[in-house]
This record gives C-alpha cells, structure tokens and sequence, in this order.
C-alpha cells in the first residue's frame, strides 16, 4: 500500500510559481463564468484526474454554496441523469474532452466547440478553457506532491 504523505511543501519550495497560479486562479473566478459552473468543472476534472485533495475541496465548495447532494454524488455520470442543464452539459463535455487527451477526435472536438458556442459567448467559452487548464494543472500538483487532505467534521 502507497504511503499518503505529502511529498514536498511545494507551495513553499517553489512559492513564485505557486502564487503566479493563484493570481491565474484569482482571474478565473473573476472573470464572470457562474462561480459555481466553475466549481462544478473543478470537481469533474479533479475526479477525473484523481487529485483526491481537489475532488475533496470542490465538493465541499459546492454544498457549502448550497449545490445538491444529488448532483455532486451524480456528477462523474452527468451524461445518464437529468440534474444538469443544458449549458452545464456543454461545459463538462468540453472540460472532459480537453482533460484526458489521449483520445482526441477533431471532429468530436468541432462539435464540442458547436455546442459550446450555443450556450456561451467566446470570452465565457475562452475563460472556461482557462479554468480548465487551471484545474488540470493544479490536479497534476496535488497527485503528484500529495497535499493532505483535511478532515472535516
């Protein structure tokens, strides 16, 4: 079994890079995409990407800001249950198609840009590819250096 400690203090040893993706963190959330569309792509990102301290962080975002149990416990099967709208759809299929590229389909990705463009103008659709790159960088820090994830209770 794989010891879970965290590996190094990151945030400390490398604190010009890790405050430069906090400033990039605070420009997302500032640049008016619904915070919690947001919140909500940060979390199936994290879940796909297994960043456990991510995953837990966001879900716990989202029910303090009041989000559905439901929708959280269902979130990773978005695409079989009706508790997300139309524009929620668009926006994790194009987080998720630009998360795991491995399986890059050009004409799957012309048709998740299509579909994006129906829901969202091209500054929200530019800001919500930004915010997926950030939740996929920060995901790539917490798998790799292993922050702990706090308990609550």
């Amino acid at each position: 079994m794989s010891d879970f400690k965290q590996r190094l203090q990151h945030t400390k040893l490398a604190a010009p890079a890790f405050n430069a993706l906090l400033q990039a963190n605070d420009a997302v959330h500032r640049s008016g995409v619904d915070p919690r569309l947001l919140e909500l792509l940060f979390l199936r990102v994290s879940q796909i990407n297994g960043c456990a301290f991510c995953a837990d962080m966001h879900s716990h975002d989202l029910l303090k800001a009041g989000e559905d149990q439901r929708r959280l416990n269902t979130l990773a099967a978005w695409r079989e249950i009706p508790f997300f709208t139309e524009p929620e759809r668009a926006a994790l299929n194009w987080a998720e198609r630009f998360t795991d590229l491995k399986h890059q389909d050009g004409e799957k990705e012309d048709a998740a840009f299509a579909l994006m463009q129906q829901h969202f103008s091209d500054t929200e659709i530019a800001n919500i590819t930004f915010a997926v790159a950030l939740i996929n960088a920060w995901n790539r820090l917490g798998v790799s250096m292993r922050p702990q994830v706090p308990r609550r209770g």
